[in-house]
């Protein structure tokens, strides 16, 4: 893909993978513009994705869908709003539910949207790294997701964490291994692996895995 760089790469992958944040960083990494898609169907409805969810999940996944549909629009070749110095228009961050949205699934398999145009990307870790961080933040927010909402959240999110990771590594291109790493270095091995000419060859990485590169 170096000669001919993606317009857009759809970071995927379950809930609670480090999407969004490897996806900020890539973004800042590379001048891209980032979407948080969550986030944008927040901005369209005026309602979160959770709210949206207990409405029906029928409900939330049009929603989706349709923010998808906006961001693939602006992703076709020749339209505006490509990164400052690299190929790809945007970095996109999707939710962990995103393999199980039909509709969604219909606009990528669409020729227009395939090939070099974009480049979807499956961040994996383990069902006990996504479950401790869910579990931080129904701490932090006093309640589940609505999916979670269960007599075991436990085991169901372990059947439906193994079902998605199956099938977001189907549909990916390119599948990054995030257990136990940082953002930056999430985001500088997806630069690496889809882009490297993008790469600013000044601008090392300060992480726990380049303590060399530390002042």
């Amino acid at each position: 893909m170096e000669d001919s760089p993606p317009q857009l790469i759809l970071i995927t992958g379950p809930k609670h993978s480090g999407k969004t944040a490897a996806g900020a960083f890539l973004a800042e990494l590379l001048g891209a513009e980032f979407i948080d898609l969550d986030e944008l169907v927040e901005r369209q409805t005026g309602k979160s994705p959770r709210s949206l969810f207990k409405e029906g999940p029928r409900v939330f996944r049009q929603a989706e869908a349709r923010a998808l549909a906006d961001v693939l629009s602006l992703t076709l070749p020749g339209s505006a709003g490509r990164g400052r110095d690299f190929g790809a228009a945007r970095i996109v961050s999707a939710g962990g539910g995103l393999v199980d949205n039909a509709g969604a699934l219909e606009l990528l398999g669409r020729p227009e949207f395939s090939g070099n145009h974009t480049a979807i990307v499956c961040l994996e870790v383990s069902a006990d790294t996504a479950w401790k961080r869910i579990r931080g933040a129904a701490r932090k927010t006093g309640e589940w997701p609505a999916f979670l909402s269960v007599e075991n959240p436990r085991e169901t999110h372990a059947a439906l964490h193994a079902r998605r990771s199956a099938a977001y590594g189907k549909l990916a291109s390119l599948r990054i291994n995030g257990e136990g790493r940082s953002a930056e270095a999430i985001a500088r091995e997806i630069a690496l692996r889809l882009v490297p000419a993008a790469l600013p060859k000044e601008a090392p990485i300060y992480s726990i895995e380049n303590k060399s590169a530390l002042p």
